[in-house]
């Protein structure tokens, strides 16, 4: 694997350096075909050069030859002429050449006059030029004022040029105007920020106000109604607390006499400003004992105080179904008997299913319900109805 996956990293960049070099490949053709377009121009270049260059010596050798016979014409024709023709014309040349140079000098003169007034000519235009320069600059600067002033026109009232035509005053004066306006704009920036939506915005807030002040009036009716609503609630809830309390305290009485075969047991309030919030004491007084609270006796005595408060509130109360998970489990043999004796009495109006393992209890129930292992590992309930039980045994 490490042998594959190096030559794979080799072919790699034997794939990265042939892309490479067929880019370079590529790059250098496309030079070597500019510069062979590049070699051919400058061929074509040089023959129709080398074409001129010949042609041009032909016309040089033809005026040559021109030049050649035309002083051997001149040369034979002065040989040729007599000399009295000669000196005349050649006095008729100087005179003509003379004729020639006056008309020189006076074209010189008439060219330098008109010279001169091409420059002035050409001093004035530059003059006319500047200010003409000057006049389109003025020119463009009035055409954007004048589209400034009809911006803001618009943007502050809201009207055009020809819209503005009719509030126009011809006797106005501007100078009056400014100092007006100045003055104006002084009182306007000593009124501070202005609102030009004031009176929409007013509308607009009175009527969220008014909305609010309806509901603020609905919320504080509510309020009110839920406070009398809570207000009674508290004083039926504390009327009937009172009285459950008073019937559970005097059920309790009762039921704790019977399972303790005597005494005396209350509950008390602690103190508090609302009986709703306030926490219960339970006062015991066993007999031959003073009275304790519930803190200060042994661990049967709580549980058997616990279980008469329990019973008080069921015989008050009785409850369709009921659960009891060990709850006589401290209580000695004697206690477990008055126990089991009360909630005898107490099943014919509420079903209970009790998980114990105390004899007393389970002697005096319907019907045992347990949890057997005949094999190891799987489980299996046994039921039995006692009085069944007790049928078949009288019957054997």
């Amino acid at each position: 694997q490490e042998r594959y996956n190096q030559i794979r990293q080799e072919r790699d960049e034997l794939v990265a350096n042939m892309t490479t070099v067929k880019v370079d490949i590529a790059s250098c053709e496309a030079k070597i075909r500019a510069v062979d377009a590049e070699l051919e121009r400058v061929a074509i270049e040089r023959d129709k050069q080398h074409s001129n260059i010949v042609s041009l010596q032909s016309h040089l050798e033809e005026n040559e030859k021109f030049i050649a016979s035309a002083e051997e014409m001149i040369r034979q024709k002065i040989d040729n002429a007599k000399p009295s023709e000669a000196k005349d014309k050649l006095q008729a040349i100087r005179k003509e050449r003379e004729n020639l140079e006056n008309s020189k000098i006076f074209v010189s003169s008439g060219i330098k006059k008109i010279d001169e007034e091409k420059t002035s000519v050409m001093e004035q235009i530059s003059v006319i030029n500047d200010k003409k320069f000057r006049e389109e600059a003025n020119l463009t600067k009035v055409d954007t004022e004048l589209e400034n002033m009809q911006e803001r026109i618009y943007e502050e009232y809201g009207l055009t040029y020809n819209g503005c035509l009719e509030f126009r005053r011809p006797d106005f004066e501007i100078k009056e105007a400014l100092i007006s306006i100045s003055k104006l704009k002084k009182d306007i920036s000593a009124l501070g920020y202005v609102n030009v939506h004031a009176i929409e915005d007013v509308a607009t807030l009175l009527e969220r106000y008014n909305d609010m002040s309806t509901q603020s009036a609905d919320l504080k009716k509510a309020e009110e109604d839920l406070v009398k609503i809570i207000k009674d609630l508290s004083n039926e809830m504390l009327t009937k607390f009172n009285d459950e309390f008073d019937k559970i305290n005097e059920s309790f009485k009762i039921v704790f006499r019977e399972l303790f075969g005597g005494g005396n047991a209350r509950l008390e309030l602690t103190e508090a400003e609302d009986p709703l919030e306030a926490g219960v004491e339970i006062m015991v007084q066993l007999p031959g004992k003073a009275v304790n609270k519930l803190s200060l006796l042994s661990g049967g005595e709580k549980t058997l105080t616990a279980i008469a408060l329990l019973f008080s509130i069921l015989r008050l109360k009785p409850l369709p179904f009921s659960l009891l998970d060990e709850i006589e489990a401290a209580l000695d043999d004697a206690n477990i008997e008055r126990f089991a004796q009360y909630l005898k009495r107490l099943s014919q109006t509420t079903q209970f299913i009790v998980i114990t393992h105390r004899k007393p209890t389970m002697e005096l129930s319907d019907s045992l319900y347990g949890v057997t292992m005949e094999e190891k590992g799987v489980s299996k309930i046994v039921s039995v109805k006692l009085a069944d039980a007790v049928a078949q045994a009288e019957k054997e």
